[in-house]
C-alpha cells in the first residue's frame, strides 16, 4: 500500500509543525485490514480440526484414536433418546451399551499385556452442596480398570465423563460424545504395546446431571476411589468442537505440563479457570467433586461450541460439530498416555505446589508456566517497558527543533491523562449503551447474531479511544514541535504504561490472568527496541511500520480471545436467569479485551486525513445498530437454533393444617430463566397471575410455596409467573407416614416414611423458636448454623422401598402450645421424564409457546405440613 505525503505546515508563534498525513482513504483501507486479519487467522484456527480416521485405515494407525468408531457409537448412544438417572434408559438401556462395547474391548484386548476389571458399582450416600442437604440410593456406575500386567501399580489415574443427561435431551454433546471418546482410548491402550506405568481407571458415570451424585458415589465408596491420584474430567457446555481446558490442579503445576506437552490440539487459558470459579458460568462439573470429597487433583475439560443447544433435545447426534470426534480424541488419549506414566502419581503430595498460569496461541501451540515464574515475568517485562519507553521519549528530544526535555516529558505527561481519560469515557459509554440497550428492553439483541456485538459495543469503544484524541492531536497543532508519528508514539507509550499498571495492580491481587496485559506490554516493548535501533543505526525509526509489524501477533491473540470469551459466554446468556445483566456482561468481557490491542492499532489512524469523520462513523455505526435492535433483525431468538427458554412445572399444590384440613390449588408454574421476561406478556401467558401474586406465599410457606427443582430458582422467584390450570395426573402419589415422638427434656422427633418419584425436593421451616437439632441429612447447615428453611434433595433408582428420615426439634426457647405447629415440612415431588403422563391441558398448553422458545418441563406436586 503506498500513499501520497500531504505536508501540512502551519504557522504559529514562530512554530513550524510538521504533521505529515496519509490520504483519507487510507483509514478504512486499513480497517479493513485488520477484519481480514481476524477473518483469515482467528477465525479459520477456532475452527480447524484435524482429519478424522476411519475404521478402514486402522492398520495403517496403530496406537491413534480411530474418529469414525467414536463416531457410529455416539449414533447408537443418542438414539437411545433422554437419559435421566433413574430411568429405564438410563439404568438399563444405556448402561446395558456400555457393558456391551466394554465386553468387545475386551475380548479383542491384549489380554497377555493387560488386566481389565469391568464393575458395575450402585451406591448410596448423602453430602451438602449449593446450600442442599443431597441423598441418594441406589444409583449406577459403570467403571473399568486397565492395568499392565508387567505394571501393578497402586497409584491410578482416573478419566470420568457421564452417560446420564439432563431433561429431555439426548445428550449426544453433554456428555455422550465424552462417554464414546473413554471407550475408543480404553481400546486403543487395550491394544497397544506402549508402556503403562499407572493401571487407569475409567468411571463412566451414571448421575452428574443429578447434583453430580454418581461421582460422589464412587470417590466415598469404590475400592479403587483411595488409588485414584490424578484426574481427567471430561464434560461438555455446548455441542462439541475443540475441548478447553478451564481448571487445573488445584496447587499440581504439573498436571499442567503434561498437557502443554501432549496435547495435539491445545485450547486452554487461565482466563477460564479464574471465570468459572469465580462462577461467571452457570454451571458446574465433577471436578469439583472429586477434589473436595476426594482431594485429587485434575484437569477439567469440556466442549464449548453452540452453547445455544445445552440441555435441550437439540443436544443431538446432527448437531455436534463432526471434527470433535477425532480432535478431542486425539487430545485425550495423548493425556491418558502421558499422564499415566508420570512418575509424579507415585508421590502427588510431593508436587503440590502452586498455580499454573496457561493459554494456547490461537490453537497453533500453549505456553504455561508457574504462577511464581508469571509474577517474575510480569514485572521484568513491566520495568523493561518503562525503560523503553523512558529511553524513546529522551530520544524524542534529540531530533532536529525538537521540544526541550522538559518540556517534552510535560507534554507526555499530559498526554497520558488524555488517554485515561478516554479509556475512562470509552468504558463508561460503552458500559452507558449496555444499561439503555436492557433498559429499553432491547438486552441480548446479539444472542442469536453475535455480529451485534461489534456495532453496539466494539464500535462505542473504537469511536471514544479515536474521536479524543484525534481533538487533542488536533489542538496541539502549531503548540509543539512534535511530529505527528511522535504524538501518536506518546499516545501509545501512555496507554502502555496504563496497560503496566493494570498488569502490576493484577499480579499483586494474585490474578493469575495478569498475563493478558503482559502479552501486550511485551510486543510493544520490543517494538520500541526495533525502533530505537533503528534509529541508532539508520537515522529512521519507521515508527508506524515497526509497530505495526509487531502487533500482529498480540492482535491475533487478543481478537482469538475476545472470540472465545463471545462463543462461550453469548450462549450462557439465555440461561444466566431473569435477574442477569448479560449485556453489561457482554460489554465488559468486550472492554476488557478490546483495551489490549486497541491503544497500540487504532491510534496509527491518526496518520490519515480526516481522521475524526473517520472515527465518528464508529459513533454513527453504534447508532445504527442500536436501532437495527429495535427492528426484527436485532430479535435475538430464531427457532431450532438459539430459543428463548422457559421451565414450565404443571404443578398441584396442597396445603395440609394441623387439624388434618387441606386446600388445593394447581396450575403452570412458568419459570423464565434469561432477562428478556416479557417477551410472552400478550400471548401465552397473558392469564398469568398479576405481579406480586407470590408475596403472600413467601410470607406463610418454605421457598414460597414454589416446587422449586433448584435453590438457584429462589433467586428468580420476582419473575416466576403461575396460570391456574387443571391438576396434573400422577403415575404415583405422595404417601407420608409420620411418628412424633416427644420427651422430657423440649425436645420432639419425628420419623418419616415416605413413597415419592424418584426426585423429592424437601423443605424444612421451624416456627420462631424452634431450632432442628439433629437429622438424618448431611448435618453440614446445621453444624455450620445455615439459616432455616433448610432444603433436601434426593434421588433414587429402581429403589421399592420407602424413603426413611428423621428430625430432631428443641423448642425450650419456644411458645409452642401442646398441640401447635413446631414446623413445616413440604415434599416437592418431581416427574421429569413421564410425558406419557402429561394431560391434554398441558399439552395444549405448551403448544401456545412459539417456535422460537424451549420449553423444559415436566410435572410436580408440592404437598406442605404443619407438623
Amino acid at each position: 500500500m503506498t500513499f501520497d505525503i500531504i505536508d501540512i505546515t502551519p504557522e504559529k508563534d514562530g512554530l513550524k509543525s510538521r504533521i505529515k498525513k496519509w490520504p483519507w482513504y487510507g483509514a478504512p483501507i486499513f480497517a479493513s485490514i485488520c477484519f481480514a486479519l481476524f477473518y483469515a487467522a482467528v477465525v479459520p484456527s477456532f475452527y480447524s480440526y484435524p482429519t478424522m480416521l476411519y475404521t478402514s485405515n486402522e492398520a495403517q494407525h496403530v496406537d491413534e484414536f480411530i474418529g469414525e468408531r467414536a463416531m457410529s457409537q455416539l449414533a447408537e448412544y443418542s438414539a437411545i433418546g433422554n437419559k435421566m438417572t433413574g430411568s429405564i434408559a438410563n439404568e438399563v438401556y444405556t448402561v446395558n451399551f456400555l457393558l456391551r462395547e466394554l465386553g468387545a474391548i475386551v475380548a479383542d484386548a491384549r489380554t497377555d499385556l493387560y488386566d481389565i476389571e469391568v464393575e458395575m458399582q450402585y451406591s448410596s450416600g448423602s453430602f451438602f452442596l449449593w446450600s442442599m442437604a443431597m441423598s441418594y440410593s441406589n444409583l449406577s456406575n459403570v467403571v473399568v480398570k486397565i492395568t499392565q500386567k508387567t505394571n501393578p501399580n497402586n497409584n491410578y489415574l482416573l478419566v470420568n465423563s457421564h452417560y446420564d443427561s439432563e431433561v429431555t435431551t439426548p445428550g449426544a454433546a453433554d456428555d455422550g460424545v465424552m462417554v464414546v471418546i473413554m471407550l475408543e482410548t480404553l481400546r486403543v491402550i487395550s491394544k497397544s504395546e506402549k508402556p503403562l506405568a499407572h493401571p487407569v481407571v475409567f468411571l463412566f458415570n451414571g448421575a452428574e446431571e443429578a447434583n453430580m451424585l454418581g461421582s460422589h458415589g464412587f470417590i466415598t465408596q469404590h475400592r479403587w476411589a483411595p488409588n485414584c491420584k490424578a484426574l481427567v474430567n471430561l464434560d461438555s457446555t455446548g455441542a462439541g468442537g475443540r475441548e478447553v481446558l478451564f481448571q487445573t490442579g488445584p496447587h499440581h503445576p504439573w498436571l499442567a505440563k503434561y498437557y502443554k506437552a501432549s496435547a495435539k490440539h491445545p485450547f486452554g487459558t487461565t482466563v477460564a479457570e479464574e471465570l468459572f470459579q469465580n462462577n461467571f458460568i452457570p454451571s458446574d462439573t465433577d471436578f469439583r467433586i472429586f477434589r473436595d470429597y476426594g482431594n485429587v487433583p485434575g484437569l477439567d475439560m469440556a466442549h464449548v461450541v453452540n452453547g445455544y443447544v445445552y440441555h435441550t433435545k437439540y443436544d443431538n447426534f446432527k448437531n455436534l460439530e463432526r471434527g470433535t470426534y477425532q480432535t478431542t480424541g486425539d487430545n485425550v488419549l495423548a493425556l491418558v498416555w502421558a499422564l499415566a506414566n508420570a512418575p509424579e502419581l507415585d508421590d502427588t503430595a510431593a508436587h503440590e505446589e502452586g498455580h499454573m498460569v496457561y493459554y494456547d496461541f490461537v490453537g497453533w501451540f500453549m505456553v504455561a508456566y508457574t504462577e511464581s515464574a508469571s509474577v517474575a515475568i510480569n514485572i521484568v517485562v513491566s520495568i523493561c517497558a518503562l525503560i523503553a519507553i523512558g529511553l524513546s521519549l529522551y530520544m524524542m528530544t534529540r531530533d532536529n527543533a525538537a521540544d526541550a526535555p522538559k518540556a517534552l516529558f510535560v507534554r507526555f505527561g499530559v498526554t497520558f491523562l488524555v488517554q485515561l481519560l478516554t479509556i475512562g469515557v470509552a468504558c463508561g459509554l460503552t458500559i452507558l449503551v449496555a444499561v439503555f440497550m436492557q433498559g429499553v428492553g432491547l438486552a441480548e439483541s446479539w444472542y442469536y447474531q453475535i455480529w451485534m456485538t461489534f456495532g453496539l459495543y466494539f464500535c462505542t469503544l473504537f469511536f471514544v479511544m479515536g474521536l479524543l484524541p484525534a481533538f487533542y492531536i488536533g489542538w496541539t497543532k502549531g503548540k509543539t514541535n512534535l511530529k505527528l508519528d511522535q504524538l501518536i508514539a506518546c499516545f501509545m507509550h501512555a496507554h502502555c504504561v496504563i496497560m503496566v499498571l493494570i498488569c502490576i495492580i493484577a499480579t499483586s491481587l494474585g490474578v493469575r490472568s495478569a498475563f493478558l496485559p503482559m502479552i501486550g506490554i511485551f510486543f510493544y516493548t520490543i517494538s520500541i527496541i526495533i525502533q530505537v535501533i533503528l534509529k541508532l543505526t539508520v537515522k529512521k525509526s519507521f515508527f508506524v511500520t515497526v509497530n505495526l509489524i509487531c502487533q500482529i501477533l498480540p492482535y491475533i491473540y487478543y481478537t482469538y480471545t475476545c472470540y472465545v470469551v463471545l462463543v462461550v459466554f453469548v450462549p450462557m446468556q439465555g440461561r444466566d436467569g431473569p435477574d442477569s445483566s448479560p449485556d453489561l456482561q457482554i460489554s465488559l468481557f468486550i472492554i476488557l479485551m478490546t483495551l489490549h490491542f486497541a491503544g497500540f492499532t487504532i491510534p496509527v489512524m491518526h496518520k490519515f486525513r480526516k481522521s475524526k469523520t473517520a472515527f465518528s462513523m464508529f459513533g454513527v455505526l453504534t447508532i445504527i445498530f442500536i436501532i437495527l435492535a429495535a427492528t426484527p433483525a436485532g430479535f435475538p431468538f430464531k427457532k431450532d437454533v438459539a430459543a428463548q427458554r422457559y421451565y414450565v412445572l404443571h404443578t398441584e399444590r396442597v396445603f395440609h393444617t394441623l387439624n388434618n384440613g387441606t386446600t388445593t390449588d394447581s396450575g403452570f408454574y412458568i419459570q423464565p430463566v434469561e432477562r428478556r421476561i416479557h417477551e410472552l406478556d400478550d400471548t401465552t401467558l397473558k392469564a398469568a397471575r398479576p405481579k406480586g401474586w407470590i408475596d403472600e406465599y413467601c410470607q406463610s410457606e418454605p421457598f414460597c410455596g414454589l416446587p422449586l427443582y433448584s435453590g438457584r430458582w429462589l433467586d428468580w422467584k420476582d419473575s416466576a409467573l403461575w396460570i391456574d390450570s387443571s391438576a396434573p395426573e400422577f403415575p404415583l402419589a405422595i404417601d407420608l407416614t409420620v411418628l412424633k415422638n416427644l420427651n422430657n427434656q423440649n425436645q420432639v422427633g419425628y420419623n418419616f416414611t415416605l413413597k415419592a418419584s424418584d426426585r423429592v425436593m424437601i423443605f424444612i421451616q421451624p416456627t420462631d423458636g424452634v431450632k432442628v437439632v439433629d437429622w438424618s441429612f448431611d448435618r453440614t447447615p446445621l453444624d455450620e448454623g445455615h439459616e432455616p428453611p433448610y432444603f433436601m434433595y434426593h434421588c433414587y433408582a429402581f429403589v421399592e422401598e420407602p424413603f426413611e428420615f428423621w428430625v430432631q426439634l428443641d423448642y425450650s426457647e419456644a411458645n409452642v402450645a401442646d398441640d401447635g405447629s413446631y414446623f413445616k415440612m413440604v415434599v416437592a415431588e418431581h416427574f421429569l421424564y413421564h410425558k406419557d403422563n402429561y394431560t391434554t391441558d398441558f399439552r395444549e398448553f405448551l403448544d401456545t409457546f412459539p417456535d422460537w422458545t424451549y420449553t423444559t418441563d415436566w410435572f410436580t406436586s408440592y404437598h406442605s405440613w404443619e407438623l
